[in-house]
């Protein structure tokens, strides 16, 4: 299937609107036409990174592969080259007018992350790239430059499925699903945005625990929904239960088991949110006030597309995670991409961009984008001062 951005919230609606079968029988139409004339479309972010990749072929741009930065190299106290890695020796690849590190995170650095961030935190919960492991960000610290939001992250609740976890974005906003800590209550709008809700669950752990927290769902919310990649109604993989990720049950009282938490209020829980959602008005956590909170619903529920009761067993139960995107801390840099050391002042030739530096973020996350787009404007920012023409 060939699938754009805006169909994605259509396709999890296939078995119940009119719009999401279409949107999938589009999907599908192009996926299989690319099939007949032999191509391979890229879509989201594939097709811009295949666009951007194409840009640098253009202009005759070498791009290495499998060539890991070592360190920066340093002359007369400005960055002028960085040490790599390639096949299988150091080499040095020198630069006339600075270097702009663009190596991502630290999201897959144990380390790092158990030194900077609130615990407990997995790499394997991180979808970000399994290279992320921090050298361009600690090659600056060696230079003595300063750091910034080391603590943060993009962060998402996500199911640490067998192989990778899964970042959840239509499951927990969908009607007929809710989130519950390890004492079965809820504790937060399911629907909020990805990274306030896992800030939630940190902010309440230490006294309220909420890692890992639980995705309830009933087999209602199963027959209508697509989950991840599996259509509704059919049967989830043998391994999300084998390895705890799932579970499955017919009363709330032995999901409550099979999961760890108290069936009294799990139950009360359920009968609450029941309540609120057949109302169509959830006063405990103003779950549909937003606009955001609509965006992955189902605009055929009423009156308020967010929420729908639980009523039909089997029950499910998911494990939910702070997964992420990738780590949001890094170099701190000032407007003009150039990193700068605690003092405020500017080491001379080394530039930052992406999730190797700061996010211009803060501790927000203002939608889809807050990462590429950062990343490509910062970049352009550095190309332009390195070039003289800021």
């Amino acid at each position: 299937m060939v699938v754009f951005s805006a169909d994605y919230k259509w396709l999890n609606l296939t078995a119940v609107s009119a719009r999401g079968a279409a949107v999938a029988a589009e999907c599908l139409a192009r996926g299989t036409k690319a099939a007949l004339l032999g191509q391979k479309p890229l879509t989201m972010g594939q097709s811009l990174a295949g666009g951007l990749r194409l840009g640098l072929r253009a202009a005759g741009v070498p791009v290495w592969l499998s060539s890991p930065l070592t360190d920066l190299h340093v002359e007369g106290g400005a960055v002028v080259g960085a040490v790599v890695t390639r096949d299988g020796a150091p080499g040095l690849v020198r630069a006339r007018r600075g270097v702009v590190v663009g190596s991502g995170g630290f999201e897959h650095d144990a380390a790092m992350r158990a030194q900077y961030q609130r615990r407990p935190i997995g790499t394997e919960w991180s979808v970000g790239a399994k290279e992320n492991t921090g050298d361009g960000i600690r090659a600056g610290q060696r230079l003595g430059a300063d750091l910034a939001l080391m603590d943060d992250a993009w962060w998402g609740p996500a199911i640490p499925l067998p192989g990778q976890p899964w970042f959840c974005l239509a499951e927990r906003t969908l009607p007929g699903g809710l989130l519950v800590n390890a004492a079965g209550r809820r504790f937060v709008n399911e629907a909020a945005p990805y990274g306030d809700v896992v800030h939630t669950m940190y902010d309440q752990n230490p006294t309220d625990p909420a890692i890992p927290a639980w995705l309830i769902t009933d087999q209602n919310y199963r027959n209508r929904y697509l989950f991840k990649d599996v259509a509704p109604t059919f049967p989830f993989p043998a391994d999300w239960y084998s390895s705890g990720a799932a579970h499955r049950a017919w009363s709330l009282d032995a999901l409550a088991a099979a999961i760890g938490v108290p069936g009294p209020a799990l139950r009360a829980t359920v009968d609450r949110f029941n309540t609120l959602a057949r109302q169509g008005d959830d006063t405990d956590f103003g779950r549909g006030d937003s606009a955001y909170d609509h965006y992955y619903t189902d605009p055929g529920v009423l009156p308020n597309s967010c929420l729908a009761p639980l009523w039909l067993p089997p029950y499910h139960a998911f494990r939910i995670v702070p997964g992420d995107l990738g780590t949001k801390g890094g170099l701190r840099t000032d407007a003009r991409a150039r990193v700068l050391r605690p003092d405020g002042s500017v080491i001379p030739g080394l530039y930052a961009a992406g999730n190797a530096s700061a996010a211009v973020m803060g501790h927000s996350y203002a939608g889809a984008g807050s990462t590429i787009g950062p990343a490509m404007t910062f970049g352009y920012v550095a190309a332009l001062d390195l070039a003289g023409a800021l």
